[in-house]
């Protein structure tokens, strides 16, 4: 676990609950978590970050809620990805949470759209800034501006918790989420 904040945060630590008599059964499979996690819906997201004049993204839907007082959430991102090396060098992310209408800018920052990578893909959308200077979609459903405190190493991605700093929110449109291999649009 990474301090990323230089502030002083109330500290919980990782425990190991792993216990003696669950640490010798065998996990699944890859494929067979994969296509469990295939029927659990997520809101659609663009995570986005900026550092020294360059800026990245990707769409994601492993972010969740983890307090409300203090507003906190917490966002998942591939090792791999620019965006990771400019989060972790600005301490600083937003999640736009995805309407109906903008399937095009998922596929976009997914990755599904040939020969658009890196900063051509902020082409897709309107983008501002907030606080922190992260990329936020004009007329996403939510925008949250964050400042990272923490980042836990897991595996292949790192969790990056977040103070939010900054909503932006509209209360019209469908979501856009993700469901068996396919973006679905949903009614509020």
């Amino acid at each position: 676990m990474t301090d990323l904040s230089h502030t002083a945060v109330h500290q919980s630590p990782a425990q190991d609950v792993s216990t003696p008599a669950f640490a010798s059964l065998p996990m699944v499979s890859p494929l067979e978590q994969r296509n469990g996690m295939r029927h659990l819906a997520a809101g659609v997201s663009i995570i986005t970050a900026a550092d020294s004049g360059r800026r990245a993204g990707l769409t994601a839907t492993a972010v969740c809620s983890v307090t409300t007082d203090p507003p906190r959430l917490v966002v998942f991102v591939n090792k791999n990805v620019l965006a990771s090396e400019l989060i972790q060098n600005s301490a600083a992310l937003a999640v736009n949470v995805l309407a109906g209408e903008q399937e095009d800018v998922a596929r976009t920052f997914a990755g599904m759209v040939d020969g658009v990578h890196g900063e051509d893909r902020f082409q897709a959308g309107n983008w501002t800034t907030a606080i922190t200077g992260a990329p936020v979609l004009d007329n996403a459903l939510s925008s949250f501006d964050c400042r990272v405190i923490k980042l836990f190493d897991e595996s292949t991605h790192h969790a990056f918790l977040c103070e939010v700093l900054a909503v932006r929110e509209r209360s019209d449109g469908q979501a856009l989420v993700y469901l068996n291999g396919a973006f679905r649009k949903i009614d509020q």
